[in-house]
């Protein structure tokens, strides 16, 4: 089905977005100041959506698998 390609690489790129702005408030954090706690917290948030959308990803397309929208192509079972 040609819109669960599309839902796939929208997830990805959110997936990779919420990475980058991670990494962004990491880098940015200075050392002992109140700001370096909230850049901490943001990134940690960031780090925390990034994780639930990828197992939500990942249940997702288990969740197509089982109901017919997407097949599988790789090796057949018990081969």
């Amino acid at each position: 089905m040609l819109s669960m390609k599309y839902v796939v690489i929208i997830a990805f790129i959110v997936i990779l977005g919420s990475l980058a702005s991670a990494l962004f408030f990491m880098l940015k954090g200075g050392q002992g100041s109140e700001d370096a706690q909230a850049k901490q917290k943001r990134m940690a948030r960031a780090l925390t959506f990034r994780i639930g959308f990828s197992v939500l990803l990942f249940l997702g397309i288990l969740l197509a698998w089982k109901l017919g929208f997407i097949q599988s192509t790789g090796i057949a079972p018990g081969r």
